[in-house]
């Protein structure tokens, strides 16, 4: 059966490599919160489908890839069976409010890529599989939730720390969205979050 996550990857990889051949689209769809201004609000979305280049999109894509698959079907139900990709969008828009209230005003601020919608699948992924192992750089085995908390302190330091044109804040948001609309749509993911943490299994 063709998935609704391999539906979004073939999507964004089309998406990003025409961006990558036409400045004028690039352009078009990055998330460019003066644009937004002027009433371009279609940017909260179209900026998850454009990517900086092809590592950014791999790295991305494989995340997503991954665990997309993994927890599709928790969503299954919902919204006539496009719970999964309404989930998506809505984890890329609200990951990117923040940044948007910060840089009103920044004429120079441009931020472009799907990791917030990708965040927010893997925390959702961490709901379900706490003790699960995420492969770092696809190599090294780490706990998923342990890997959860490394990713938050490391995303609030480098926020702190700015000077990168990574945007971690979008990261953060979009995992914070992945945990609370999850357990929103199936509050009985809460109590089994909280008994498979206290049942370490490796």
């Amino acid at each position: 059966m063709f998935n609704h996550t391999t539906l979004i990857i073939i999507v964004t990889v089309i998406v990003s490599l025409i961006a990558w051949q036409n400045k004028a689209v690039l352009n078009r769809l990055i998330f460019y919160p003066p644009a937004i201004e002027d009433g371009q609000w279609y940017r909260f979305i179209t900026h998850g489908f454009i990517h900086a280049d092809s590592m950014h999109l791999l790295f991305n894509m494989f995340t997503l890839y991954f665990f997309g698959r993994a927890i599709e079907g928790l969503y299954e139900p919902f919204l006539g069976g496009y719970g999964f990709i309404v989930f998506y969008l809505l984890a890329i828009i609200v990951a990117m409010i923040p940044s948007y209230l910060k840089n009103k005003g920044n004429a120079s601020y441009l931020s472009l890529g799907a990791s917030g919608g990708v965040s927010a699948v893997l925390f959702a992924f961490i709901l379900l599989a706490p003790w699960d192992m995420i492969y770092l750089f696809a190599v090294i085995p780490i706990p998923a939730i342990l890997f959860a908390v490394a990713y938050v302190v490391y995303s609030i330091n480098a926020n702190k720390r700015g000077g990168s044109n990574i945007n971690h804040m979008a990261h953060l948001w979009g995992g914070a969205f992945g945990v609370v609309a999850t357990i929103a749509l199936e509050p009985r993911v809460l109590p089994h979050f909280i008994n498979a943490l206290l049942s370490p299994s490796f």
